[in-house]
C-alpha cells in the first residue's frame, strides 16, 4: 500500500476506536483505516487483554500527502478528542482510551510537536496526548474492524459529522484559469495568479482590527488569524506568523532587482505576499507582509457557521 511515493501512514488514539475509524474513515486524502492496540508492554493482545497489557486502542492512518498533509490530520484529531484528558474519552475510562500519537517516520515528529504547541494555546490545562514512536502494533479482532460500517446503531463516542465539517475547510479542487478570472476580481486575479501587488493603504485589511480568521480567497484554506495580525505601517496586512506553518511555502524571489522571501498558499499555490525579518522580536521577529487581494477575512462570529470554529478559542486565548 505505500509503494505510492505520496502515501504515508500514522496511528492516532483517541478513546474508543471504532468511532475514531469511522471519523478518519470520511476524511479526505486518508486511503485506508483499520483499528488494533498500540504501545503496549508486549507485542500481541487482544481486546480482553489490552487492560493488562497497557496498549491503547488506535487506529492506523494510511493517507495520501498531497491530498491532506499531517498537519491537517492533526487538526481533525483534536476536533474530536480532549487532550486534556488522562485515560478518558467521552464515557470511557481507562490506560486503554488514553489519547496518542504514534510514529514511524522520524521527520513527522516536528510537524506533530509544532500542532500540539498550536493547540495548547486553546487550553489552560496541559495536553497530556502522549506522542511516542510506534513500538507495537497488534491489529484488533475482525468484528472491531469498520465496525460502525456493518453497526450504524452501534456505541460511538464522538460527532462523525465533524469530517464533513473538516473537509469543507480543508478540501479545494482545482479551478482553471479561466473559471478564477470569474469568480476572483481583477485585483485578486493580479495578486495571486499573476504574483502582482496591491497598492498600499488603500486595500481591504491594511488597518482591519476586527477579530476573525483570514483564508485563502481562492482555496478558503485557513492562513492567519486576527490575534497574530499587527500595525507595521506599512499599509498592508501584517502578521507574525500564519495558522500552521504548513499551510503556507516560502520561495526565494528575485524580481525588481530584490532579493526576497515569497509567501505563497500551500494547498493553492497562490501568491499571497512576501515575508521580512523586522517584524516585533517579541513576537517571533517575522513579518508575513500580505496583500488583502489573497484573503478573506470571516469575523470571528461568523466562523462557527462557516466551518472554521476550531480556531475561535484560540482568538479568544490570545487577544493582545
Amino acid at each position: 500500500m505505500l509503494n505510492n511515493s505520496t502515501y504515508k501512514e500514522i496511528w492516532f488514539a483517541g478513546g474508543c476506536f471504532w468511532g475514531v475509524e469511522a471519523y478518519f474513515s470520511n476524511i479526505n486524502g486518508v486511503i485506508s483505516t483499520d483499528v488494533g492496540y498500540a504501545n503496549g508492554d508486549q507485542i500481541n493482545t487482544s481486546y480482553y487483554e489490552i487492560n493488562k497489557t497497557n496498549h491503547s486502542e488506535t487506529v492506523h492512518i494510511i493517507y495520501d500527502k498531497s491530498i491532506v498533509n499531517l498537519s491537517a490530520l492533526m487538526e481533525a484529531f483534536f476536533l474530536i478528542i480532549d487532550p486534556t484528558g488522562i485515560n478518558k474519552q467521552g464515557n470511557d475510562i481507562g490506560k486503554q482510551y488514553r489519547t496518542g500519537i504514534y510514529y514511524k517516520d522520524e521527520e513527522d515528529l516536528n510537524d506533530i510537536t509544532k500542532m500540539i504547541e498550536l493547540e495548547q494555546l486553546k487550553y489552560k490545562k496541559k495536553i497530556v496526548t502522549e506522542v511516542l514512536p510506534l513500538k507495537n502494533y497488534s491489529l484488533a479482532e475482525d468484528y472491531h474492524q469498520k465496525y460502525l460500517s456493518k453497526n450504524p446503531s452501534g456505541y460511538c463516542h464522538i460527532n462523525l459529522s465533524l469530517a464533513d465539517k473538516f473537509n469543507k475547510t480543508h478540501s479545494f479542487k482545482i479551478i482553471s484559469k479561466d473559471e478564477l478570472k470569474d469568480k476572483l476580481t481583477a485585483m485578486e486575479y493580479k495578486v495571486t495568479q499573476e504574483n502582482g501587488t496591491e497598492p498600499p493603504f488603500f486595500n481591504k485589511y491594511w488597518n482591519n482590527k476586527k477579530e476573525g480568521i483570514y483564508v485563502d480567497v481562492v482555496t478558503g484554506e485557513p492562513l492567519f488569524l486576527s490575534s497574530d495580525k499587527f500595525d507595521s505601517l506599512c499599509g498592508w496586512p501584517s502578521f507574525s506568523k500564519p495558522i500552521n506553518k504548513n499551510n503556507v511555502t516560502e520561495k526565494t524571489d528575485k524580481s525588481h532587482n530584490m532579493i526576497r522571501t515569497e509567501v505563497r498558499s500551500s494547498l493553492g499555490d497562490n501568491h499571497l505576499g512576501h515575508v521580512f525579518n523586522d517584524g516585533p522580536q517579541e513576537k517571533g521577529g517575522l513579518r508575513y507582509c500580505i496583500n488583502s487581494a489573497s484573503l478573506r477575512f470571516i469575523p470571528i462570529d461568523n466562523m462557527e457557521k462557516e466551518g472554521y470554529g476550531e480556531w475561535i478559542s484560540y482568538i479568544k486565548n490570545n487577544k493582545k
